[in-house]
């Protein structure tokens, strides 16, 4: 237990010094065996065994189809497809917002690239609306954290492999809470605008509602079916989600450049590139996180670790409230990806020891990191939000931490002790056990 406790202290001393992540998860590990004395000739080839497995291949496809979709236009199309449901009711442009990001979310997976995409254009439209440029900014940052709860997410991937769970029932366990989240956020965009002098676009008679209703979903029918094949085909068991991945970029590259034209093969390559790099730095850091497990593993510190939380407490619910501590932390430490592997690694054998269901545990870290990920003083996203709004950080700091405490939170609490908020999806497609 010493030896982890002084080896997350160089985690996150390198974190916070500028090392990447990936070399300071190096930096644990090496300290880790050296401790423990074990020959590394026994760990790396352990790590290149695990790391050898297709299920990894899901995530450069899903992140390159993220970054198609930022470069290729689709999320213009999207955001005028919602804009014409609700685009004519006060407040409508934020709820449009929010649900653009989810949107894409279900099809990218990534709240980077659900900023860049959906912040682009977002953020300029509501500000010439009205919208304070600090709320804009903050609302793209906090609902772009659905990308990693509709499905796919590419952290339910990693926490998938982590944990040897179904990739398709960690994708259903953070659904329940993605749909609330939404759902909150549209009400407090709502209250935190209302002294905002918005514009809000003339009512017009129903049919004309109907004919821009038609026009947007013909504009983006291309985009929108995208979902579909991708969902259907993984819960309709026609194809792995490995596979559909490969389905869903070869789609992507297809639509954009032939029918849209939106795309160039310039900008394929340098998606391809961006996809390659980010897939590369995670696989280095999941290969050592593999070493570490296995230290950790054949020293039996998830065993010790787990008597130690229930020698504090035994009531489940006590020690799901210190775990929820723990993940906050991490998560303002380092992006999702990292908390989610480390959160696999370090406190999965503790929610198996106390009776936490392994796919409520998935939806407590999606919702618990991507708090994480919009929370001082690291916020990744929040402060690339903040780069694509040119927006300083006194303007947006507030608005984002209100919709976060006050959207997220009450969701990380109903989810963590309402076990049936994430497993209800889960078991309604066999998953949930």
């Amino acid at each position: 237990m010493i030896a982890l406790l002084i080896g997350l202290i160089i985690l996150i001393v390198f974190i916070v010094g500028g090392v990447s992540v990936a070399m300071s998860f190096g930096a644990m590990t090496i300290f880790l065996s050296i401790w423990f004395g074990i020959d590394s000739g026994l760990l790396i080839p352990t790590a290149f065994y695990k790391i050898k497995s297709v299920v990894l291949l899901t995530i450069p496809f899903f992140i390159l189809v993220g970054g198609l979709m930022s470069t290729g236009g689709l999320a213009v199309r999207l955001i005028d497809f919602v804009n014409s449901f609700v685009g004519r009711i006060r407040g409508g442009l934020g709820a449009v917002t929010i649900v653009a990001c989810a949107m894409f979310g279900s099809i990218g997976g990534s709240c980077s690239a659900a900023v860049a995409a959906i912040g682009t254009v977002m953020i300029p439209r509501m500000s010439e609306q009205g919208y304070s440029r600090g709320h804009a900014t903050a609302l793209v940052a906090c609902a772009s954290i659905l990308g990693q709860l509709i499905p796919p997410s590419v952290p339910m991937i990693v926490f998938a492999f982590m944990t040897y769970q179904s990739i398709p029932g960690c994708w259903l366990a953070t659904v329940g809470p993605g749909m609330l989240v939404i759902v909150l956020y549209v009400i407090l965009n709502y209250i935190m605008t209302r002294k905002m002098p918005l514009k809000v676009r003339d009512r017009s008679c129903f049919s004309e509602t109907i004919r821009e209703i038609r026009s947007s979903t013909y504009r983006a029918g291309w985009s929108l079916l995208l979902p579909v094949i991708l969902l259907g085909g993984i819960y309709g068991g026609i194809a792995t989600p490995t596979e559909i991945a490969c389905v869903a970029v070869l789609y992507v590259i297809t639509i954009s450049m032939l029918v849209y034209r939106s795309l160039t093969f310039s900008e394929v390559v340098k998606s391809l590139i961006s996809s390659a790099t980010t897939t590369g730095v995670l696989i280095i850091m999941v290969f050592f996180v593999m070493i570490m497990t296995r230290i950790l593993t054949m020293e039996q510190i998830p065993q010790e670790m787990a008597s130690w939380v229930i020698t504090i407490s035994s009531n489940k619910y006590i020690i799901l409230l210190m775990v929820n501590i723990f993940l906050l932390c991490i998560g303002m430490l380092m992006d999702d990806l990292s908390g989610t592997i480390l959160a696999a690694a370090l406190l999965f054998p503790v929610m198996q020891e106390i009776g936490v269901h392994p796919l409520h545990f998935a939806a407590i870290c999606g919702v618990n990191l991507g708090i994480g990920n919009v929370t001082p003083p690291t916020a990744p996203i929040l402060y690339f939000a903040g780069r694509i709004g040119d927006c300083q950080v006194e303007e947006y700091i507030k608005p984002a931490l209100i919709l976060t405490w006050c959207g997220m939170l009450p969701i990380l609490i109903i989810t963590t002790f309402c076990p049936d908020v994430a497993l209800f999806l889960p078991r309604l497609f066999g998953f949930g056990g």
